[in-house]
């Protein structure tokens, strides 16, 4: 069993291992909640919605961005999840039980959760099997010790004693059999020959390939073709339009419109109306995954998504990166040292500023050529098919 939280970053990058379980010829069931319960199935998978009485997901982010009260029917998790800090304490205390109860009802033998998913981490123990944790960030693992140095681990504090207590689970810690770091070693991770053992329980680090999924579709011609001048994608991401809207992208593509490039925007289902006309150049796509059309761009402007940081260097494709909120400023940060790409901040951007970072990074081959390396680093990982075999291997 795979369980996930309810965000498409959060999810999206676990799904290319949960294929390469099934192609195996495992039994799989993927457990989420909210819109990536439907995102999941329609990735091909059997899905449990382990909380489905409410869209824990449109919840979390109106109360992030209007701080909506309570109402009366807030579930008993809901309170629980105000004494933790952040999304995750939510998750964690919406989605243990029906986590627990799906994995029982599947006969799971094995539990996998990315390493910030506390959910995932108290059904194993509550299942009494094996776990496996993998990161799903490009820009921290739960390996780096300056991370952990400041942030809470997953399954410590007070309401990870609550739940644990509601739910009859006990104390002990999840059996890991590994922990997965998708980095390439330039930025963080591992390199395939190297391993490291967490000195917190002495589970084994092994090195995995990123492999991007953002969906299906049916490519448009475009798409196919080597574009005649430079592709730049622009993307948002998911969760900033609907916290934030889409303003920012107005100097971007003020910006790109004056430009000798194609622009790629990839808005999904935000309401583009307060940008009024676009520039010729620029092509607006809606929802389109980034992997139908990043092999053929130059460059990609966007938020700093984990997402969306780890695809184009998977492609090999520079960056520039405006960073909004969450871990975005970090991801911006490993882009900028491994020299990827650049960054700035969207609140101080105006449109000269945007139009010199965008040709730095198609002009300056140093971003290219460190993009490419990036590439070679990750197509040398284990590949998440690799990384399976090694996992049950150790089971047996």
């Amino acid at each position: 069993m795979f369980a996930t939280a309810p965000g498409y970053g959060l999810t999206l990058p676990l799904i290319p291992v949960v294929w390469a379980a099934r192609a195996a010829g495992h039994e799989v069931l993927l457990a989420t909640t909210a819109e990536i319960a439907e995102v999941s199935a329609r990735a091909g998978l059997p899905v449990a919605d382990v909380f489905p009485g409410r869209d824990i997901w449109a919840d979390l982010l109106a109360n992030v961005k209007d701080g909506s009260a309570p109402d009366a029917d807030e579930p008993e998790e809901y309170r629980l999840a105000r004494q933790a800090q952040g999304p995750f304490g939510l998750f964690t205390a919406a989605m243990t039980e029906g986590t627990i109860e799906a994995g029982r009802a599947f006969g799971a033998d094995l539990v996998v959760y990315p390493s910030d998913h506390g959910a995932g981490a108290l059904a194993a123990v509550a299942l009494g099997v094996p776990a496996l944790e993998v990161g799903n960030r490009i820009s921290w693992s739960a390996r780096d010790l300056s991370w952990r140095a400041e942030h809470d681990d997953f399954l410590s504090g007070e309401l990870v004693a609550l739940m644990r207590q509601k739910l009859g689970i006990g104390d002990a810690p999840p059996n890991v059999i590994a922990r997965i770091d998708p980095r390439a070693p330039s930025m963080g991770g591992l390199r395939a020959d190297e391993e490291h053992v967490d000195e917190r329980d002495g589970a084994p680090w092994w090195p995995m390939q990123f492999v991007p999924y953002n969906g299906g579709a049916v490519l448009p011609e475009w798409a196919l073709r080597k574009p005649e001048r430079p592709r730049v994608a622009v993307t948002l991401g998911t969760v900033v339009p609907a916290m934030t809207g889409v303003s920012s992208l107005k100097v971007v593509l003020d910006a790109l419109g004056g430009m000798d490039v194609e622009v790629v925007l990839a808005a999904g289902t935000a309401d583009l109306s307060e940008l009024g006309e676009l520039p010729e150049n620029v092509r607006s796509v809606g929802y389109l995954p980034l992997s139908a059309f990043l092999p053929g761009c130059s460059a990609i402007v966007h938020h700093g998504g984990s997402g969306t940081t780890a695809a184009p260097l998977f492609y090999g494709v520079p960056q520039v990166v405006l960073p909004s909120f969450a871990d975005n400023p970090m991801s911006a940060e490993r882009v900028v040292e491994r020299g990827v790409g650049l960054s700035h901040d969207p609140s101080a951007v105006d449109v000269e500023t945007m139009r010199k970072l965008v040709r730095q990074v198609l002009e300056d081959d140093a971003f290219s050529t460190a993009a490419a390396e990036v590439r070679a680093e990750i197509a040398g990982q284990p590949s998440p098919s690799d990384v399976i075999a090694r996992a049950l291997a150790a089971l047996s």
